[in-house]
């Protein structure tokens, strides 16, 4: 027998996966080179431009700021006390409205043709009472009917007393003075109670409230008057009242401190706006300031990084205060030390750097 073709077949069965083999470990390979080739890799000894301060010793400017929130002393959803269709809305959004100004009118015309059915009753129920009391006095009928006829008659004023006070209330009327901060129906929608309808907000009566560190609450006293302005007018300064200094910390481990202030006469302060109180310690200090955006705040070390013979150096520091946007620093920096502000992007401790 002829075994040869039937050897070669083998052969082939077993070499020709081993080429497919050996042509996906290249591909592979070919692959691996080509998405390497293409892979950003960072050179750490390569020079890192970064813009750095040289420290000098300054005068600590007395002032501070707080920045804070102005906030409606009053805001209010207005909904209807009975059920009715809307017939007029006499305002709209950014109306100054004053206390019992008339702002939404509900129609009342089935209340109106109750009220007449009741004074009618209430026109023979009268008559009735009189007729009863001439001929009591004459001891023509009996008192109890007269009796009847008079409770009769203050039942029905009752109710006639009942309507006009529900027909009042088709009025709705402001609660207090403010500006209509949103309208939320139409006329001819449908209102009753519970369901809001506008909304009002005073802010000709403000307060504002900034958060500041325990150590600073001591700068605060109460019923005592600080200059507050507002960030989008800071060329008007108001007077706020000291009405609240926290007794418990918030989420950021600060405490709030509330101020009354009084709007200008046009209102140009909104609920909302952002501003600032200012305050002066009374204190000419000399130190180190830096701003705080070189510093590097971890979990419980504020660090900066040092410049030093081209090379940048993480150094911890302890700051004291924070005035606006720099840091007073009280240890762990000196007088021509030269600090990175900018430039932090692929930085480390240890990395080359050249100033800009």
């Amino acid at each position: 027998m002829n075994t040869k073709p039937s050897t070669v077949k083998k052969a082939l069965y077993i070499i020709i996966p081993l080429i497919l083999i050996v042509f996906v470990v290249i591909k592979l390979k070919n692959n691996k080179e080509t998405t390497q080739s293409k892979v950003y890799q960072y050179d750490k000894e390569q020079a890192v431009h970064v813009q750095a301060d040289t420290l000098q010793i300054e005068n600590i400017n007395a002032n501070f700021s707080y920045s804070g929130t102005f906030e409606s002393n009053k805001e209010t959803k207005i909904s209807a006390e009975i059920q009715g269709k809307i017939n007029d809305i006499l305002v709209d959004v950014g109306s100054i409205v004053s206390k019992d100004q008339s702002l939404l009118l509900l129609d009342n015309t089935l209340l109106k043709l109750q009220l007449q059915t009741i004074e009618v009753q209430i026109e023979g129920l009268e008559a009735d009472v009189n007729r009863y009391t001439i001929l009591a006095n004459a001891d023509a009928v009996q008192g109890i009917q007269l009796e009847k006829a008079a409770l009769g008659l203050k039942s029905t004023n009752v109710q006639r007393a009942t309507l006009l006070e529900q027909i009042n209330k088709t009025t709705i009327k402001a609660p207090f003075n403010g500006v209509v901060t949103a309208k939320l129906t139409e006329e001819g929608a449908f209102a009753a109670p519970g369901i809001p309808l506008l909304q009002i907000t005073d802010i000709k009566n403000l307060k504002f409230t900034v958060n500041v560190a325990e150590n600073d609450l001591k700068l605060f006293k109460l019923s005592q008057i600080y200059t507050i302005t507002a960030d989008a007018y800071y060329e008007i300064s108001l007077n706020g009242k000291a009405t609240l200094i926290g007794s418990k910390a918030n989420m950021g481990s600060s405490f709030p401190v509330q101020f009354a202030v009084n709007n200008t006469s046009d209102l140009k302060i909104k609920s909302g706006m952002f501003g600032k109180v200012n305050l002066n310690n009374g204190s000419q200090e000399k130190g180190l300031l830096i701003p705080t955006s070189a510093i590097i705040s971890t979990a419980n070390q504020s660090q900066v990084y040092l410049v030093r013979n081209g090379k940048a150096i993480l150094q911890n520091i302890t700051v004291s205060n924070k005035i606006q946007n720099k840091t007073v620093v009280s240890s762990g920096l000196k007088a021509g030390d030269i600090i990175v502000t900018h430039g932090f992007i692929n930085l480390f401790d240890g990395a080359n750097v050249t100033v800009k």
